[in-house]
């Protein structure tokens, strides 16, 4: 059954900001999926190659609770950017019995890459909006989704 269009969706179930939040997001996330599709990437490849970018050489275990990528999830991901040559994991001198996850120069620019296709996506995604309402909007999403991260993250997040 295809969503209905949205003038025949009921007024009430139009004006409720968790549903038009919901609709938002999905447009969102197909945006930057399709984007990063074309480039032969995902939106877990982005995550974690934007985490190593920022906090430089880490354990598997640390760039999963970092990006939010199960940790089972996340040895695929390390896998394909790894064969790739977008990372490389190395033993840990300190614990032999783990890895250490470090972006390479061809990670980097990967990257770099992946920042354009995303940045265009949220072009696409905000195209409606001034300027001025892009950054409001964007500040009460990350005021909505602070106020509502669990306490265990906000702890350790």
């Amino acid at each position: 059954m295809s969503p209905a269009p949205e003038d025949a969706t009921p007024e009430r179930l139009r004006a409720i900001p968790s549903r038009l939040l919901a609709g938002a997001a999905a447009a969102a996330d197909r945006l930057v999926a399709e984007r990063l599709a074309a480039e032969g990437a995902r939106k877990w490849h982005f995550a974690a190659l934007a985490a190593l970018a920022e906090t430089g050489p880490v354990s598997q275990a640390e760039l999963s609770r970092r990006t939010g990528i199960y940790r089972s999830d996340l040895v695929a991901v390390l896998n394909e950017l790894a064969d790739a040559g977008f990372l490389a994991r190395d033993p840990d001198p300190v614990d032999r019995r783990r890895n250490v996850i470090t972006l390479t120069p061809s990670g980097r620019a990967r990257l770099h890459r992946l920042d354009t296709l995303v940045d265009a996506a949220q072009q696409d995604l905000l195209a409606p909006l001034t300027p001025h309402q892009r950054a409001e909007l964007t500040a009460l999403l990350a005021r909505l989704t602070s106020y509502h991260r669990p306490a265990h993250e906000a702890d350790h997040g």
